[in-house]
């Protein structure tokens, strides 16, 4: 569920705005982003063994730091999926554009939003297996693109009307590992913290594995490496490959330099592996959305009739709330087909590293709450402890900021605002604390 969430639009598309702005330096800023949720995730782990449940992180928040933070997190790793999918969709559309120019963006968009609502109605072993296989296709993908461009840089190869071969001297070819500066360095961390969006689905996952104790730190363990692998090896060969100056994001980075390079085979290849790695994320992300609006109506913090389970076991209501979300997806790409994904990508960015801050601070507050208690011996601990958990949350910190920077991005900031403003009315007008369903329980 995490590689099927975290692996997709963020590395297959979203990577070129990444690089746009920090050339190779971009490889840099995933290794460190990538450092920073690795921690976050053995933060949400060590909390997940302690307390399986389906809601997780926002069950944790409400825990640790009471109910209106529980809310707030439920509400916005929910706003988050919701976001990272309509730039999902956003993007499969850009990726068929590639064979289909002719057709509109908004078709393929309504077209794959129909066939997701599908894929989450049907019972959960399909559902799993579904996107099981989804992403082993992405994978093997990835990989295998990694070896064949090594292969390529080894024994050399030179695109057509290209001045420089091959290797390391293409990935140099601005004469420097920051062309754009630290400053460029600094505005790439809101798309590539976009990419790595959706890997604390695994906690979701927590509350409906067989052996959570073990299942979820063997995850957590494995994919955060996994996909600092994919994400640093992959666009290395790309930068490799091809001068990374023309990469203008008309198409995946991926498609584009295999095509620029005279293989259009390849090129057409990958365009059939990011359509499916595009599938593979909104399924993930609209089941992770749906858990969680599930596991917030059970907690009191959104409508009952979220509860409502089908024949299938599936909580149809999210599903279809989800679908409704992604119809907006199709109107924004009608209206918005050349601008949409970035201002999508860094309202997206806004809401992941909101998420990840209540998980660092749930857990900081666990730590804090067992010390006062009796010490608990744990399984599964986060690697230097609080001090890399402070390290984290500071550094999610300084992401929310960076926003700021620029105008492309500070739009997310604007709209983060503006939805916890609302999350703060919604809780006061509409929610029930517990004294006021006992004294309505008692009337």
């Amino acid at each position: 569920m995490a590689l099927g969430s975290a692996i997709g639009t963020g590395l297959f598309y979203g990577s070129s705005a990444a690089i746009q702005a920090a050339g190779p330096a971009v490889l840099f800023a995933y290794m460190i982003g990538g450092a920073a949720v690795f921690i976050v995730m053995r933060a949400m782990g060590e909390m997940a063994v302690k307390h399986p449940v389906s809601g997780s992180f926002a069950h944790y928040a409400s825990r640790y730091l009471g109910r209106f933070a529980g809310f707030v997190t439920g509400w916005t790793f929910t706003f988050e999926m919701a976001i990272v999918a309509i730039a999902d969709v956003t993007a499969f559309g850009i990726y068929m554009r590639f064979w289909f120019p002719q057709v509109s963006q908004w078709i393929w968009v309504l077209a794959v939003v129909l066939l997701i609502a599908v894929i989450n109605l049907m019972k959960v072993k399909v559902f799993g297996e579904t996107e099981f296989w989804l992403a082993v296709i992405k994978v093997t993908a990835i990989i295998a693109m990694i070896i064949g461009g090594a292969a390529l840089i080894v024994f050399g190869f030179t695109a057509p009307g290209s001045e420089t071969a091959t290797g390391f001297a293409t990935l140099m070819s601005a004469g420097t590992l920051f062309p754009n500066g630290f400053m460029g360095l600094l505005l790439s961390f809101a798309v590539v913290m976009f990419a790595f969006g959706g890997i604390e689905t695994i906690g979701i996952t927590a509350g409906e594995a067989e052996d959570p104790a073990k299942s979820v730190p063997a995850a957590i363990n494995t994919v955060p490496w996994r996909i600092l692998l994919f994400y640093v090896a992959s666009l290395a060969v790309v930068m490799m490959l091809f001068d990374w100056r023309q990469i203008d994001g008309s198409a995946s980075p991926f498609v584009q330099i295999f095509d620029a390079l005279g293989l259009p085979a390849a090129a057409h290849i990958l365009n059939a592996v990011v359509i499916t790695a595009a599938v593979s994320a909104i399924n993930a992300d609209t089941f992770g959305a749906g858990r969680m609006m599930f596991a917030m109506s059970r907690e009191g913090h959104a409508p009952a009739s979220f509860a409502k389970i089908s024949r299938h076991g599936v909580p149809w209501m999210t599903v279809v709330i989800m679908s409704m979300v992604l119809l907006v997806g199709v109107v924004l790409n009608a209206l918005l087909p050349e601008s949409l994904f970035m201002i999508i990508a860094s309202i997206a960015t806004f809401a992941t590293v909101w998420v990840w801050i209540m998980i660092l601070t749930s857990y900081l507050a666990m730590r804090r709450k067992e010390k006062k208690s009796v010490a608990l011996e744990r399984e599964f601990t986060v690697p230097g402890g609080t001090i890399s958990a402070w390290i984290a949350l500071v550094f999610m910190a300084f992401v929310v900021v960076l926003l700021a920077l620029s105008a492309e991005t500070r739009v997310a900031l604007y709209a983060g605002a503006g939805w916890l403003v609302l999350l703060g009315l919604a809780y006061k007008f509409l929610v029930r604390t517990p004294q006021e369903e006992l004294v309505s329980s008692n009337k």
